[in-house]
This record gives structure tokens, C-alpha cells and sequence, in this order.
């Protein structure tokens, strides 16, 4: 296992721990993947069947796209406890990694709804394993109080969204040239490529990031086995029956996240395995938890409500050739590229002395309402009239949005961790993230191109006051944080 004296001589890759390379990678090959189908699965579900699509309702494709979504990051619980109880981080990401490249492949390979239940369900649950896990293995890298920290995840972050960037593209020019199944294969692809590379450099992530820190005994494993399949069968039950819908997912599942939120919480702070400080650290994510998935609800309308404008609102001419919509999901990725070293050598520099991680929080979801503002001086317009340019700045605050809060947060879930929650305190913070994600689904159901302004007004201005709020609360915050930043 490596001292914090030992991870402080590691500045192999750029100054920071040479294992940060290998999960830099893995993680850009897994987005590759995940944005390049993401891109596409709205048009899939709601185009025509002459156009290659499923022909449901938007209101039931963009329920079905934010209810996925939340499920992907809800399954980090699952992701977690595994690690933290059987597996460890390291193990769980590999296998995770496995499961969504056999999703993709469904997805490309099998038709219709059934290429669809299959699909989504495999790389939701193997987005979660190997999302939560990737990130507790990046804060294994590093000492508590070691100051290249959130740098470290800033770079982290930038892999991400080299895959975000050029999934889209690849994927989105594959199914306007071909079909949707081969801009589905190409995701599939892509996570291969991404699993070979981790495989080669798993030998240089030290025993830390394989150690089960929590282990189950034997004796109770066969009570979580009946508990999951209970599960199973519940969610099945109720899908037959009807209580769960396409049209309603995105509802069932803000309230299924909002309950694991609320029961997670009260777990960890209930644990008679954790120090007074510790308790103290969890309450103070709190607040945070809430303006993040305020955020995200308004961020991750990008695939939901964004996908739409630029389908119907938004001039795609780039001369005289109509460019693929999956196409603008490339545009935050290229923002973010350039801006994260950009502010990872910002938060470097100044130290002690950059904004403590609640103001982040704050301004981060301050920007996210403003740039739902900035949608306002081109709503209510006609087909396909709305620049380009206006949509391209509109994503820029996104970026600077993002960068102020999601880099960070992950970061910040790893510091807040009591040490038996390692890996599950991550997955409470993507827990704000799928809450997020499945409000955008919801919310997204009553977006109208003919009706913006009511939309983009009253969500962003929500945010604004949600910003406002943590920013007053903030000295309380970082007094129950106990010394972390």
C-alpha cells in the first residue's frame, strides 16, 4: 500500500501519480462510449420507423433518456457497496467495464425494444460500477491534504470529455450516413479499446485501490443475494402491471433516488463506525448534495431538452451541409478541453487561497441558471431559425458552470469519506448527480419550442435562488467540513 510520503514522490504524469494516466484513459474510452450512444438514443426513440427510429412520443423518448440516466448513476450505489463489501474498487471497475461493452453490443446488435431493454440496462448498470470506482481510485492517489488534489481530478475530468467530445461525432456522422445501429456499434467499439487499455495497465494501481475495506462475511452473502432478486422481481411486477410506464419513468425514478438519498444518509450518519468529525463532514454535503443535483437537473438537459432545439429550433447549416445533432453534444466537451487545465493550474496556483469548495458549489449553480437565461433572447422563434452561435455560447456557461462544481465534487466526496464509506460516499455524490439526471428527464416532458420563455424563466431564475442560498450558508458549511476544503 503507498504512503502519502510515496504518492508525493509519484509526479510521473504531468506532476501527479502515473496510475492517473491509466484512469484517465479507461475513463475517456467509457464516455466515448456513453456520450457517442447518448448522442443518438433520443433520435432513435423518437424518429420515424422510415427514418430508422421507434416512432414514441418526444415527451416518452425524453422521460426514457433522463430516467436512463439516473439509473446510471444510481447504480453507483450498487457499484459501491460491491467494492467496498466484496471486490474492491479496482476488480468492480474491471468487471463494470466488461458489462457495458456487452450493453453497446446490444444495442447495436439486437432490435428494437429488445435491443433497448438489454442495452440501456447493461450499460447502466456497469456505467455505475466503473463510474464511482474509477473516482475512489483516483483519490487513492493521494494523501487527504495533498494540494494537487482537485488538480488531479481536473485532469481526470478532461479524459472524460475527450471522449465526450468524439463519441458525438463519430457516432452522430454513422447515423446519418448509415443507420443507428452502426453509430451504436461504434460506442461499442470504443469501450473495447478502453477495456484493452486498462487491462495492460492495471499492474501499475497500487494494493489500496484493490482493498475491500468493509468485507462481507460469508455467513450474510446469501441474504443479499435473495434481497437483489427480490428486486428484480418487484421492478418486473410492477412494469407488467403498468405502475411503471416509459412515459413515467423519469417521475418513478426521481422519487426511487430521492428515497436511496435519504436512507443512505441516514446510514452513514447512524454508523457506529464513524468518528464525531466524520459525522460532522457527512452533514455538511448536504446542502452541497442539493444545489448539485439542482445543477445537474439543468445540466444533463443538454441530451434531453438541448437534443430537441438542435433537432428542431436550431440552424445546423455549415456550408450548405446540414450537420449531424449529435453533433452540438461535441461543443461542451471542446469548451471543457480547453478551460479544465486551464483552471486545474488556477486552483493549483492559488492554494489556500482558491474559493472554498460551498462557494464553488454556489457559483457553479449560479452560472447553470444564468446560462438557462441566456436561452431567452431567441425562444419562441421559428424552425430551425435559432444561430448557432447563440446555442454555442449558451454552452460555454455550461462549461464554466461544470467546472466549477463537478470536478470538484468528486473530489470533495473523497475528502468528506469516512474511511468505511470510501467508495459509498461517491456514490452518494453520483446520487445527487442521477437526482439531477432523472429531474431533467421529468422536467424536460414540459419543454415546448413554441412556448421557451416560461421554460428557461422560471428554471434558470430556481437556480439562481438555490445559488444565492448556499452562498449565504456557507460559512455553517465549512465549519461542520472540520478543517477540510
Amino acid at each position: 500500500m503507498s504512503t502519502s510520503t510515496e504518492v508525493k514522490r509519484d509526479k510521473g504524469f504531468f506532476g501527479h501519480p502515473r496510475a492517473l494516466a491509466n484512469l484517465f484513459g479507461v475513463e475517456m474510452w467509457e464516455r466515448f462510449s456513453f456520450y457517442g450512444m447518448l448522442g443518438i438514443l433520443p433520435l432513435y426513440l423518437y424518429y420515424a420507423s422510415a427514418q430508422g427510429g421507434l416512432d414514441m412520443p418526444k415527451a416518452t423518448a425524453v422521460s426514457i433518456v433522463g430516467a436512463y440516466g439516473g439509473l446510471v448513476y444510481l447504480s453507483t450505489i450498487v457499484g459501491a457497496w460491491i467494492a467496498d463489501r466484496l471486490l474492491g474498487s479496482e476488480r468492480t471497475l474491471f468487471y463494470s467495464a466488461v458489462v457495458i461493452m456487452i450493453g453497446h453490443i446490444s444495442l447495436a446488435l439486437l432490435p428494437g425494444y429488445v435491443g433497448i431493454g438489454v442495452g440501456l440496462a447493461c450499460i447502466s448498470l456497469g456505467s455505475g460500477g466503473l463510474k464511482g470506482n474509477a473516482t475512489a481510485v483516483v483519490g487513492t492517489l493521494y494523501a487527504e491534504q495533498d494540494e494537487r488534489r482537485d488538480a488531479g481530478f481536473t485532469i481526470f475530468y478532461m479524459g472524460i470529455n475527450l471522449g465526450g467530445f468524439a463519441g458525438p461525432l463519430l457516432t452522430g456522422l454513422a447515423q446519418q450516413k448509415v443507420n443507428f445501429h452502426l453509430g451504436f456499434g461504434l460506442a461499442a467499439i470504443g469501450m473495447a479499446l478502453g477495456l484493452v487499455q486498462y487491462t495492460l495497465g492495471r499492474k501499475n494501481l497500487g494494493a489500496k485501490a484493490s482493498e475491500v475495506i468493509n468485507p462481507l462475511p460469508a455467513s450474510k452473502r446469501l441474504r443479499f443475494i435473495g434481497l437483489g432478486v427480490a428486486i428484480v422481481v418487484a421492478i418486473v411486477l410492477l412494469v407488467v402491471t403498468g405502475v411503471i410506464t416509459a412515459a413515467n419513468l423519469s417521475d418513478v425514478t426521481v422519487w426511487v433516488v430521492v428515497v436511496a438519498a435519504i436512507i443512505y444518509f441516514a446510514v452513514i450518519l447512524t454508523s457506529k463506525k464513524i468518528t464525531k468529525i466524520e459525522r460532522s463532514r457527512v452533514f455538511s454535503f448536504i446542502p452541497m448534495f442539493i444545489a448539485s443535483a439542482a445543477f445537474w437537473a439543468l445540466y444533463q438537459q443538454q441530451f434531453t431538452v438541448v437534443t430537441v432545439y438542435s433537432d428542431q429550433r436550431l440552424d445546423r447549416s455549415l456550408f450548405g451541409w446540414q450537420f449531424p445533432v449529435s453533433w452540438v453534444q461535441s461543443i461542451n466537451p471542446v469548451f471543457l478541453i480547453v478551460f479544465a487545465p486551464i483552471l486545474a493550474l488556477l486552483w493549483t496556483k492559488l492554494g489556500p487561497r482558491q474559493p472554498s469548495t460551498p462557494i464553488k458549489f454556489a457559483l457553479g449553480t449560479g452560472l447553470m441558471g444564468i446560462a438557462f437565461l441566456l436561452f431567452l433572447p431567441t425562444a419562441n422563434g421559428g424552425a430551425h431559425d435559432s444561430p448557432l452561435l447563440a446555442l454555442a455560447g449558451v454552452l460555454f456557461v455550461f462549461t464554466i458552470a461544470e467546472l466549477c462544481i463537478s470536478p470538484v465534487g468528486l473530489s470533495l466526496a473523497t475528502k468528506l469519506a469516512p474511511k468505511v464509506f470510501r467508495t459509498q460516499m461517491v456514490a452518494v455524490n453520483f446520487l445527487a448527480i442521477s437526482l439531477g439526471t432523472a429531474l431533467s428527464g421529468s422536467l424536460a416532458k414540459h419543454y415546448d419550442p413554441a412556448n421557451e420563455v416560461p421554460y428557461f424563466g422560471i428554471i434558470g431564475s430556481v437556480a439562481i435562488v438555490i445559488a444565492i442560498v448556499l452562498a449565504a450558508l456557507s460559512p455553517l458549511i465549512r465549519k461542520l467540513m472540520a478543517g477540510v476544503r
